[in-house]
């Protein structure tokens, strides 16, 4: 009798133990509260004697708008989210095609610190970014849309006389009309910074930049001022865009944000130290805008950061190391840093973007984040696919749901997403997909919809990228 009270209590010890050992590894969940599609909206914007003032000469701060803002013309959420996926997927190539390109030696690249700030706004046009800012151009500043792109270098504007020119919001730019605007020679130093610059019969420097998807800009390559709200940076080296084709539609150019030696961020660097950042928002929850900030005040004090890497081959991408993501407060066995490795060639790797809204992982991450989110919110019911997404779900009828922790482990810095950062509406039935897609082509792209609600720092000062949560307050 005694020896089966043992085996009974042995039993009894082995299966509480066996319990707690699978209560200790049991999911992590955080609510999700369910939005539509966000509405398109008026873009309303401060006329071109913006009162605002800068905080410093050395800190710069700007409103971003989203594309959607100038060229809604009424369209319906589902409509606008689709031509938002259809832009995206360009995007994606564009990049990879880049990285290709650059790695197979080819000339062309996609191109496109004191402070200072200024709101967001996003619009891409295919082949640029999906984010606006509104600034002066020339002397006296003539104010217009520009793309904000951290995956392009080139500053660049449309200028008359066009030879073709794209529609813009704005009156294209008249250089003839402004005091401040310089063409560059040939045989000027800044002419040599381009990739493949040419001459034309004046001697003058002519540029061309041309993206993946087909659009390019030519025309002569000259040093212009800009106007931030009140804040004014001379000698800005740009292209005067006399020859635009592509999907540029709305702005009237490109704010490069990349890492090359032309981008604003370098060009500016000395006087807002070479340092920015922006935080954008999430669009069907705040009607605040997003913005973007120059200088050592757009280094967030609640940022965790992760050292920035470079490739060999192209300079212009923000490149960090990504080495492991978890699910449920579990690290996915199935996803080492190996998948997300960047080769001495220039392959592979991972960059944060600002003009992709989906992030793209190599497709074996993608699979293993896939199946352990599911497994996790095997609760909920699902839904077709839609689009690129194949992990979709049906909420309609509900108002809260609750669904697994996703955390991006970079090298030095855990990074935990808020839940409407990746599952995300997708019609206004009450679908909701997973917020990330596969990609074969190596390259891994951070996406938007990811960013949102961080404040994203660009430290290149100190060659590292932060995150600061809730940095959009």
């Amino acid at each position: 009798m005694e020896g089966k009270a043992c085996a009974l209590l042995f039993s009894f010890l082995y299966l509480s133990s066996s319990f707690s050992t699978v209560s200790a590894i049991s999911f992590e969940y955080q609510y999700l509260v369910l939005r539509s599609l966000p509405q398109s909206r008026t873009l309303s914007y401060p006329q071109d004697s913006d009162t605002a003032e800068p905080v410093s000469e050395t800190t710069l701060s700007v409103p971003l708008h989203h594309r959607d803002s100038l060229s809604s013309f009424n369209a319906t959420p589902e409509s606008l989210f689709a031509l938002r996926l259809q832009r995206d997927a360009v995007r994606a190539r564009t990049l990879s095609a880049a990285v290709q390109s650059a790695i197979n030696g080819n000339a062309s690249r996609v191109r496109g610190n004191s402070g200072f700030s200024s709101s967001v706004v996003s619009g891409l046009a295919q082949g640029s970014g999906e984010y606006f800012t509104r600034l002066g151009i020339g002397t006296p500043p003539k104010y217009a849309f520009m793309v904000l792109d951290t995956g392009s270098d080139v500053v660049w504007i449309q200028c008359s006389p066009c030879r073709k020119c794209y529609t813009q919001a704005d009156p294209v730019f008249d250089p003839t009309k402004s005091t401040t605007f310089s063409a560059v020679t040939c045989a000027s130093p800044l002419c040599r910074r381009l990739d493949s610059p040419e001459c034309n019969q004046r001697k003058m420097c002519i540029y061309q930049v041309s993206y993946g998807d087909g659009s390019f800009t030519l025309g002569e390559f000259s040093t212009e001022t800009l106007t931030f709200r009140r804040t004014v940076v001379k000698n800005v080296a740009l292209g005067c865009g006399h020859d635009n084709e592509g999907l540029f539609v709305g702005a009237a150019g490109l704010l490069g944000l990349g890492r090359g030696k032309l981008s604003f961020p370098s060009q500016a660097g000395p006087r807002f130290d070479r340092k920015f950042s922006y935080c954008l928002v999430d669009r069907t929850a705040s009607s605040k805008p997003s913005s973007i900030m120059f200088g050592e005040s757009s280094v967030s004090r609640n940022a965790v950061f992760t050292p920035l890497l470079s490739n060999p081959k192209l300079d212009t991408f923000y490149y960090v190391g990504l080495v492991g993501i978890s699910v449920g407060g579990v690290p996915v066995r199935r996803i080492s840093p190996s998948l997300f490795k960047l080769d001495n060639v220039g392959n592979g790797g991972v960059i944060i973007d600002s003009g992709t809204s989906v992030t793209r992982l190599t497709r074996p991450a993608y699979i293993a984040l896939r199946d352990a989110f599911r497994a996790g919110a095997s609760d909920l019911k699902r839904a077709p696919d839609f689009s690129l997404f194949d992990t979709c779900f049906d909420l309609s009828g509900k108002t809260v749901v609750k669904v697994p922790t996703v955390v991006l482990h970079f090298t030095g810095a855990n990074v935990s997403l808020p839940a409407s950062n990746y599952l995300i509406p997708v019609d206004s039935k009450g679908s909701f997909c997973f917020a990330f897609a596969g990609t074969t082509s190596g390259l891994s792209i951070i996406g938007n919809i990811q960013q949102q609600g961080f404040r994203v720092v660009y430290d290149l000062a100190d060659s590292r990228i932060g995150f600061a949560p809730r940095g959009c307050d």
